[in-house]
């Protein structure tokens, strides 16, 4: 035998290229060598084969024509055995009781149809035909004037290129199999029904359907490859298994695909055929090679504002943010009076903890003595990224809590979901294209649909789940969406409804004029791993019940919110990257809830999170970051939980709130945001107005009236959320923000409590409003640019446990009614206290220093009560305390004064040691309790930013 290796591989190949399918496979055959021989004629014989074949279409038709397949001899081979499926209970049939009398084999005959030919029409040849006989239908129109029914198993081809065959029938097929390939389907005068069938197995190749439907009922099932439906309804009623592979849909009046009834329990012969055949052929389950996702660190950024920065310590590390710029030199002078007669400091940064920062400036025999004391430093959440001042073109490592993992990923580590990914129920659609008409596939009353690697475009909607056609439950009714590009979709992208639900994965959803999944009234799907992104409206609405997990997606660039949460939604929104929105990142209004946890939200043009309207989240361990807005907006009406969250760099205030919404604020990190980083208002314009027109415009579709919701909406129990009757912000970092860390414009009860407010561009806390009692407690408030406390004239606060270190004015400085009781208030750069006239004030217990001013500084006519106070001296027996009038209504009481008797004094604050004492009272987010109230929607109010923001106005995250 002549070996492969005599004769060049070149000139072998050119000789084997004029073989025919038959020679080519004996050929295989010979040897080893004559095998590879033969694959490496892929990109040449091969694929002529493919493409000279009528029966089919380029092998990624029609999603992808111009990408050649991987091997065109596979993709031969899968469509050869997928055309000779239906033949696989031929030996069943020809084998049974009514042909035991004929023991050789029968031939199939062909039967020919058309002018000049053996049969004149389809019916006359179908009365002729036997068992698995082709039928072959010449270039024509052939048209039926009464319904073809199928009674024996038979194959019906066109003979030709596809379109010059042209069947006007209604098919009704009886028999257990059958073919149909070449052909142009369009209805008979009589009936819209082109086919249909009961029981048996139909197998439609390269055919063309117009402008007519065709009707499956279980547990009958259908294998449809390689065909266009024009204006055709695709109905499957309980079907056990269908397959619609590599086909096109266009131009449909209603939906494309109808998937209706649970799946028939009785499955025919084919059931089995086909589900191998699914399992044999080629997945768009990822895999870890070829899973990818969009770059995960912060893209760089250009910063609007650059803010002041302190250097600080943790637990005694020096940490790498950068140092203050433009200080002046040492030396300088101590202070300059301001306005109200609030002190200005002009001397450097001073030190974040240890000695009190005289030392930085002074020489040692300028030195007179030493007071230590520790100052509390900003305590970490996200690690150092999140510590230092963000860096023009710095890329931010996430942490791993936050990184999105890709879908093999995720369904590596939840193997329901990957078990639901892997099934196979219902209907299979894969690798199709579904353009310009009204709907895609409709899912209802159980039905199971499972889609992979298809394409919606220009529809009015793309998948719609409703009653009770569920996707999560694995034993239960399930839609799976795997891999599927939809967009510019005239309504929401994938819409579910009276408890729909599925598995939306790895989908690429973009461009839809509505939501890119719309959720509601009692749905439950399980969203993970999508980009759904520049949608015009939101990226995922939840409204009416409706739940979901909404898990590892990247949503950006939307006009709405990326996340809307309304009318009792509740879902469970975590790891998920929200970014680049020209509105909030996640909306909660009107009586939404939610657990939101673990996202990154970023870069938004609203507030990263806007929660209004009777708004109830828990929104717990967050990165909110680089907004150009507000980091968190907890508006009128609205409730909830904030904890733990990482709220960085936004432009706005880090936590805009009114305090009449009750929100609970803990154990956040809020640092380096352009303003405030709490601000807490109550006062209410009265509009009514909603940001943006967001609220007020949305139309929500199909259902009409979106106030038509409360109906419809279930009374969930509240028993694990217990009321607070104040609003709480308590266990927070604040530091580095551009303006006062604490903001407080209020008519309503608030309790800051256990804060580190540290560095921030103004003062630590400024009480601008306060007619109820605002409760300062146990915070530590150090290094500030200005004064640590400014409280306004008839503003009630109360100061308890505080301590109020180095902070470049006065430590407190007061026009209002204050009580101050048993704080540290030590090393500032102005007075320890500065009581100003129309102030009533009561200093109690407090131990109280400045270096450079007045220990204690009364001003003019104050009202005051100094009681059993420590006061430390400061550079000279001049600076412990003042008063400038003759006040016969400040009142002192056994105070204490202590002055230095020489140079190598040291004072340490004892019993009990310096404050504030956090040890016992700060949280981590575990331990605070899972359900506190939250607030949200708020109305736009406007206020002047203190200190060096005079000229700004306040950004809030309101309805324009």
């Amino acid at each position: 035998m002549m070996e492969a290796g005599s004769l060049p591989l070149e000139l072998w190949r050119m000789i084997l290229a004029y073989l025919p399918l038959p020679d080519l496979g004996r050929c295989s055959l010979v040897c080893r060598a004559w095998y590879e021989l033969i694959l490496s004629l892929d990109r040449t014989r091969w694929r002529q084969l493919y493409l000279g074949y009528t029966e089919c279409r380029h092998p990624n038709w029609p999603n992808q024509p111009d990408v050649e397949p991987e091997s065109w001899r596979e993709a031969f081979k899968q469509h050869y055995l997928a055309s000779k499926m239906w033949t696989k209970n031929a030996a069943i049939l020809e084998t049974s009781v009514c042909f035991s009398l004929f023991r050789r084999r029968r031939t199939r005959r062909t039967l020919s149809v058309g002018p000049g030919h053996e049969f004149h029409s389809l019916g006359s040849a179908l009365a002729m035909s036997s068992l698995f006989d082709r039928i072959l239908l010449f270039p024509g129109l052939h048209e039926e004037q009464g319904e073809i029914i199928l009674k024996v198993p038979v194959e019906i081809v066109g003979h030709g290129k596809l379109g010059e065959v042209a069947l006007l029938a209604s098919i009704d097929q009886q028999c257990s199999t059958t073919r149909l390939c070449n052909l142009v389907f369009m209805p008979a005068w009589f009936s819209p029904f082109m086919f249909k069938t009961t029981s048996g197995h139909v197998q439609f190749d390269n055919c063309n359907f117009e402008n007519g439907h065709i009707q499956v009922h279980g547990p009958g099932t259908c294998q449809v490859k390689f065909c266009t439906f024009k204006n055709t309804h695709v109905f499957l009623h309980n079907v056990p298994l269908c397959v619609l592979e590599n086909c096109e849909f266009v131009g449909s009046e209603n939906n494309s695909v109808t998937v209706e009834g649970h799946p028939s329990s009785e499955n025919n012969w084919a059931y089995t055929h086909l589900l191998g055949l699914i399992r044999s052929s080629p997945s768009v389950l990822p895999t870890e090679d070829s899973d990818s996702l969009m770059s995960l660190d912060l893209e760089s950024r250009d910063q609007a504002w650059s803010p002041r920065t302190c250097g600080i310590v943790i637990e005694g590390s020096q940490s790498p943010t950068s140092p203050a710029t433009g200080s002046p030199k040492a030396g300088s002078q101590e202070a300059e009076v301001g306005s109200d007669g609030e002190r200005v400091a002009q001397t450097p940064d001073s030190s974040d903890g240890g000695l009190s920062p005289s030392g930085e400036d002074e020489d040692e025999d300028q030195l007179t003595y030493r007071l230590s004391y520790q100052v509390q430093g900003p305590r970490p959440v996200l690690g150092g990224s999140f510590l230092g001042p963000p860096l023009p073109g710095a890329s931010i490592q996430l942490p791993s809590c936050l990184v999105l993992n890709s879908l093999h990923q995720e369904l590596q580590k939840d193997r329901e979901a990957m078990a639901l990914a892997s099934s196979v129920q219902g209907c299979l659609i894969r690798k199709c294209l579904f353009r310009d008409g009204k709907g895609g596939v409709f899912v209802c009353s159980y039905g199971r649909a499972k889609m992979e690697g298809n394409i919606f475009r220009n529809l009015t909607y793309a998948v719609r789940c409703i009653h009770n056609s569920k996707v999560r439950c694995i034993h239960n009714n399930k839609i799976i969406m795997l891999r599927n590009h939809i967009h510019h979709c005239r309504a929401s992208g994938i819409f579910l409804r009276l408890e729909g639900g599925g598995l939306i994965a790895g989908n690429n959803i973009y461009d839809n004029a509505e939501a890119g999944v719309d959720i509601r009234k009692k749905s439950n799907p399980l969203i993970l791993c999508n980009q759904i992104h520049h949608g015009l409206r939101s990226g995922i609405v939840v409204l009416g019940n409706g739940k979901g997990i909404i898990r590892n997606n990247q949503i950006f660039s939307n006009k709405e919110a990326g996340i809307y949460i309304l009318y009792h939604g509740n879902p469970v929104v975590s790891r998920n990257h929200i970014f680049k929105g020209s509105a909030a990142g996640i909306a909660v209004n009107e009586n939404g809830r939610g657990l939101i946890t673990e996202n990154v939200i970023r870069e938004n043009q609203w507030g990263g999170v806007d929660i209004r309207r009777g708004g109830l989240p828990i929104l717990r361990s967050n990165l909110i970051c680089f907004g150009y807005s507000d980091g968190v907006v907890v508006g009128d009406e609205g409730k909830g939980l904030l904890e733990g969250n990482t709220i960085y760099a936004n432009k706005g205030c880090g936590v805009w709130m009114m305090s009449s919404s009750l929100p609970h604020v803990t154990s956040n990190h809020v640092s380096y945001n352009g303003l405030y980083g709490v601000a807490v208002f109550s006062q209410k314009d009265g509009s009514g107005e909603s940001p943006g027109g967001h609220v007020a415009q949305e139309s929500f579709g199909e259902d009409g009236d979106a106030t038509l919701w409360e109906t419809e909406l279930e009374k969930d129990d509240d028993l694990l959320r217990r009321p607070i009757t104040a609003a709480l912000v308590e266990s927070n970092t604040v530091n580095h923000n551009g303006a006062s860390g604490v903001y407080v414009q209020s008519s309503e009860v608030l309790h800051v409590i256990t804060n580190v407010i540290h560095a921030n561009g103004d003062r630590g806390i400024t009480v601008a409003q306060s007619s109820q009692l605002t409760r300062v407690a146990n915070n530590s408030i150090s290094c500030n640019h200005q004064s640590g406390v400014k409280v306004e004239a008839q503003c009630k606060v109360e100061f308890r446990g505080n301590g109020i270190y180095d902070n470049r004015g006065h430590g407190i400085i007061t026009k209002g009614d204050s009580t101050v009781i048993e704080n540290d208030i030590i090393g500032n750069r102005g007075s320890g206290l500065q009581l100003l006239p129309t102030s009533d004030t009561k200093v109690i217990k407090n131990r109280i220093h400045s270096f450079r001013a007045y220990g204690i500084a009364v001003q003019g006519r104050a009202k005051a009560l100094l009681q059993e106070n420590t006061v430390f001296q400061g550079k000279t027996n001049k600076t412990i305390f003042q008063q400038i009038s003759n006040n016969q209504e400040c009142i002192m009481q056994n105070n204490k004064f202590l002055v230095f008797k020489k140079k190598s004094d040291t004072w340490r604050l004892a019993n009990p040691p310096a404050r504030p004492h956090l040890e016992n009272s700060l949280r981590g987010p575990s331990a605070a309790h899972s359900g506190q109230k939250v607030t949200a929607m708020a109305t736009r109010i406007t206020a002047h930013v203190e200190g060096g923001y005079h000229s700004k106005r306040s950004i809030f995250c309101t309805i324009l």
